[in-house]
């Protein structure tokens, strides 16, 4: 196994997020890695756990991965949040992203959750996404 094609992985999902115009369009510019400190704004993207597993064979060593990205909202109603994950859904699924190290071979949706948080005034959508990567170092 190979947990060494992580950083490269995540670093390509987020630079792809940054840059894709519909998401911005929801979002702008509030899609994080870490969480800044301070006022967070109403609607906003950010990176969240990872699982993986090894997923060598006999070309090589590979791994999947399962992370999940969160739409986190105050806006009354889910529709911004939705709005939000389907953008990021169009801007990831079978994405070829290009990795400082290895190869993505396949980017995949697996599932969402809605939910409200707190005392249910704030929106929150995890979406979890499958990617298998292969280890070209």
């Amino acid at each position: 196994m190979s947990y060494g094609m992580a950083a490269a992985l995540q670093s390509a999902v987020y630079a792809r997020l940054g840059a894709d115009p519909s998401l911005a369009a929801v979002v702008g510019e509030a899609i994080y890695d870490a969480l800044p400190e301070g006022a967070l704004p109403a609607l906003y993207v950010v990176l969240g756990a990872e699982e993986v597993r090894d997923a060598s064979d006999q070309t090589g060593q590979g791994a999947e991965h399962r992370f999940v990205i969160s739409v986190v909202s105050d806006h009354a109603g889910f529709a911004a949040a939705k709005a939000a994950a389907a953008a990021i859904s169009d801007a990831l699924v079978d994405a070829s992203l290009p990795l400082d190290r290895g190869r993505l071979v396949a980017l995949n949706f697996a599932k969402a959750r809605a939910l409200r948080v707190g005392t249910g005034a704030q929106r929150q959508i995890n979406l979890t996404f499958h990617a298998r990567v292969s280890d070209d170092t």
